[in-house]
Order: structure tokens, then C-alpha cells, then sequence
């Protein structure tokens, strides 16, 4: 397995959730949608900007929703935790992403293949 390609496919994944959530940020960043709905749309955001790379580097479309999908399982976690009074608005945030990227790598290690080697 070429493990360089894998981390430079997972390090450019992060980048792109990042451009995603700052870019179109810009414009949903605008709205007072509470803390849950918040969430929901940055992962939108997030998920947006990821799906354009690894659409544009060949991935099929069950990959990229595999991926896109590790935007939203954090909620699955948090939101409970959140309603219950455990996590405020800012823990809901760091909750979520800090379970994000370990997500994001368990679906790549699921498929190895898929991201170790380069996609056109």
C-alpha cells in the first residue's frame, strides 16, 4: 500500500472540508440557526467542499457520500449529549469536529485501496 498517497489523500480531504466550511461560510455563516442546525449546515458546507475534490480526483459517488457522511456521525454522538445538558454550544462544536477526523480516517482505512493510490 503506497502510504504516502494515502496521507496526502487524507490531508487533502481535511483541506478541502476546511475550504468548504470558510468558503461557503461566508455566506451561511450569516445566519442564527442555533447550535444544532449550525452544525448541520457546516457539515453541509464541509461536505460540499470534499465531494468537489474527490468528485474532480475520481472517486465514485458511494465513496465521496462514505466521507461526506463522516461530516454528519458526529451528531449521532453529540446532539445527545448536548441536549442533556453534558456539552454547551461551544462543546457541541469541538465535540463534533474532534470526532470528525478520526471518522474520516476510519472510512479511508475501510478502503485502503480506494485512497492510497491516485484517482484522474
Amino acid at each position: 500500500m503506497n502510504w504516502k498517497r494515502f496521507v496526502l489523500h487524507y490531508l487533502e480531504m481535511i483541506v478541502a472540508m476546511f475550504a468548504g466550511m470558510f468558503l461557503l461560510g461566508l455566506v451561511t455563516g450569516r445566519w442564527d440557526l442555533g447550535p444544532e442546525l449550525g452544525y448541520l449546515v457546516m457539515a453541509t458546507n464541509m461536505s460540499i467542499g470534499m465531494a468537489v475534490v474527490m468528485r474532480l480526483r475520481g472517486h465514485s459517488w458511494p465513496r465521496t457520500l462514505e466521507m461526506c457522511a463522516a461530516m454528519y456521525a458526529p451528531a449521532l454522538v453529540a446532539f445527545p449529549l448536548f441536549w442533556a445538558g453534558v456539552l454547551d454550544d461551544h462543546g457541541l462544536m469541538m465535540t463534533t469536529h474532534v470526532i470528525m477526523f478520526p471518522l474520516m480516517l476510519a472510512v479511508m482505512l475501510l478502503r485502503r485501496d480506494e485512497y492510497a493510490h491516485a484517482h484522474h
